[in-house]
C-alpha cells in the first residue's frame, strides 16, 4: 500500500521562490491578532508614547552635548552629562534673571492687544473684496475675536493654559536625563524584545535613527537661534512694539515646519496694525526677509550637518500627525518623520540582515554614525 503523502509537502512547495502563495496558518492568524492588538494599544496610548518620545528626542540632545565634553575633558558619560544638565539649568536661570521681568510684562501686554489686533486687522481686511471673504469664513467658523484672548494663552503662559503643558514639560525632562544617563541599558532592553534574527538590523536602524535625530535636532536649533535674533533685529529697526515677545514666539514656531512661518507673519502684522498700516507693511516685509535669509543662507549652511526631510514629506508628516493627535502631533511632527523614515530606510529599503553585516555600536550613544552614501 503506497504510503500516503505528508501534508506538510504541498505547503513546502508553496512558500518555495515562484510558487503559489503560501495558505494561511494559525500561527499567522495569531501573529496578526497580536499586532492588532498592540495598535490598538499604541492608539489609546499615544499621549504617553508621545511624551516619550519627546523625552527620547530631548535625551538624544543631551547626549549631542556630552560627547564633546567627555572627549576632550576625558570625564565618563554620566560625568558630562552632570555638567551638561547644570551648565543648561544654569543659563536658563541667568537668562530669566537678566530677561525674565521684561519678557513676562511683554507677554502680558501681547495678551491685552491681541484682541486689539484683531481687530485692526479685521477693519483692514473689510477693505478689500478678498478680505471680505476671510472673515465671513472665519465667522462661518465661529471664530470670534474674543476667542483670541483665550488663545493668546498659548503664548502668554497663562496659568490654565501651562499648567498640563509644564507638568508635561519636567515629566520630558526627567525621562530625557534618566534615558541619556545610561542609553546603553535601555537600547539592550530594546533589543531583546526582537527576535534574535533581527536584532543586527534592528542595532542599525537604532543607530541610523538616532543619528539622524541628533543631526535634525542640530539643524532645527540653529534655524530658531537665526529666525528669533533676525526678528528681534528687524523689528527693533522698524520701531515695532513688543520686540521680546515676538522674537521669543517667532523661535518657538519655527519648530513647526511651514504652518509655524506663517502664524509669526500673521501675528506680527496684527500686532503692527495696531500702530498704523505703514508699520503693519514693514512688519510683513522684515517677516519675509527673515524668512528668505533663514532659507537662503541659515539652512544651506546649517545642511552641512542636519537632515532636511523633502518639503512635500514636511507638509504631509504635520497634516497627518497633527490630525491623529492633535497639537503635540503638530509639533513633533518633523522628528516623528525623521524617525520613520530612518527606520523604513534600514528595516526595508536596504538589503537583508543577512547580506549585511553587523556592525558594533559606536561609543558615545551613536551619534557619531557616518552618514549613508
Amino acid at each position: 500500500m503506497p504510503s500516503r503523502v505528508p501534508d506538510t509537502a504541498p505547503h513546502a512547495e508553496a512558500a518555495a521562490p515562484g510558487g503559489r502563495r503560501r495558505p494561511v496558518t494559525a500561527g499567522d492568524l495569531w501573529a496578526w491578532t497580536i499586532a492588532l492588538l498592540l495598535m490598538l494599544l499604541a492608539w489609546r496610548l499615544s499621549s504617553v508614547l508621545l511624551l516619550v518620545f519627546a523625552g527620547v528626542l530631548l535625551a538624544i540632545g543631551l547626549r549631542r552635548l556630552t560627547q564633546p565634553l567627555e572627549q576632550r575633558l576625558r570625564l565618563p558619560p554620566q560625568g558630562a552629562l552632570a555638567v551638561a544638565v547644570i551648565g543648561l539649568a544654569a543659563l536658563l536661570a541667568a537668562s530669566v534673571w537678566l530677561m525674565g521681568a521684561g519678557v513676562v510684562e511683554q507677554l502680558q501686554s501681547l495678551r491685552d492687544t491681541l484682541p486689539l489686533a484683531w481687530r485692526a486687522l479685521q477693519k483692514w481686511l473689510t477693505g478689500y473684496g478678498w478680505g471680505r471673504w476671510v472673515i465671513e469664513t472665519l465667522s462661518a467658523a465661529e471664530i470670534k475675536p474674543d476667542d483670541w484672548q483665550q488663545m493668546a494663552g498659548v503664548f502668554t503662559g497663562t496659568l490654565n493654559a501651562t499648567v498640563g503643558g509644564a507638568g508635561a514639560l519636567v515629566l520630558v525632562v526627567v525621562l530625557a536625563i534618566y534615558l541619556a544617563a545610561d542609553a546603553q541599558t535601555y537600547r539592550r532592553g530594546l533589543l531583546r524584545l526582537t527576535p534574535h534574527a533581527r536584532r543586527p538590523a534592528v542595532a542599525r536602524a537604532l543607530d541610523a535613527a538616532t543619528h539622524d535625530l541628533s543631526r535634525w535636532l542640530l539643524g532645527q536649533a540653529v534655524s530658531m537661534l537665526a529666525v528669533g535674533a533676525l526678528t528681534a533685529i528687524g523689528l527693533m529697526l522698524i520701531g515695532m512694539p513688543l520686540v521680546v515677545s515676538l522674537s521669543l514666539i517667532a523661535a518657538l514656531l519655527e519648530f513647526v515646519p511651514y504652518f509655524g512661518p506663517v502664524v509669526t507673519g500673521v501675528l506680527v502684522v496684527a500686532v503692527a496694525l495696531t500702530r498704523g498700516e505703514d508699520l503693519a507693511l514693514w512688519a510683513a516685509v522684515v517677516c519675509l526677509a527673515v524668512q528668505q535669509i533663514e532659507g537662503h543662507v541659515v539652512q544651506p549652511l546649517a545642511q552641512r550637518w542636519a537632515v532636511r526631510l523633502p518639503p512635500v514629506l514636511g507638509i504631509v508628516s504635520v497634516l497627518v500627525f497633527g490630525l491623529l493627535f492633535g497639537l503635540p502631533g503638530v509639533l513633533l511632527a518633523l522628528p516623528l518623520m525623521v524617525l520613520c523614515v530612518a527606520l523604513v530606510g534600514e528595516l526595508y529599503l536596504n538589503e537583508p540582515a543577512e547580506a549585511a553585516p553587523f556592525r558594533p555600536r559606536p561609543r558615545g550613544g551613536g551619534a557619531g554614525r557616518p552618514p549613508r552614501s
